[in-house]
């Protein structure tokens, strides 16, 4: 682990815990769920690329999404 893969993991956790509080408090299950997956997906993954794509891909789907 590098330093740029902390700072991506910091960044896409921070947008995650955002999506669990709002999911959380307006009982809607698509934030919650993301939000969950935005603050665990760093830890399984090295690739930066990979990081970026996939939380880019992640903090979209509520807003793609609206359920």
């Amino acid at each position: 682990m590098n330093s740029t893969t902390l700072f991506l993991g910091l960044i896409f956790s921070s947008i995650g815990l955002g999506y669990f509080v709002y999911g959380k408090k307006q009982r809607m299950t698509m934030p919650f769920i993301c939000g969950i997956a935005l603050m665990i997906f760093p830890y399984f993954f090295e690739n930066n690329l990979m990081i970026i794509a996939i939380g880019i891909l992640l903090s979209l789907i509520p807003w793609l999404f609206r359920i």
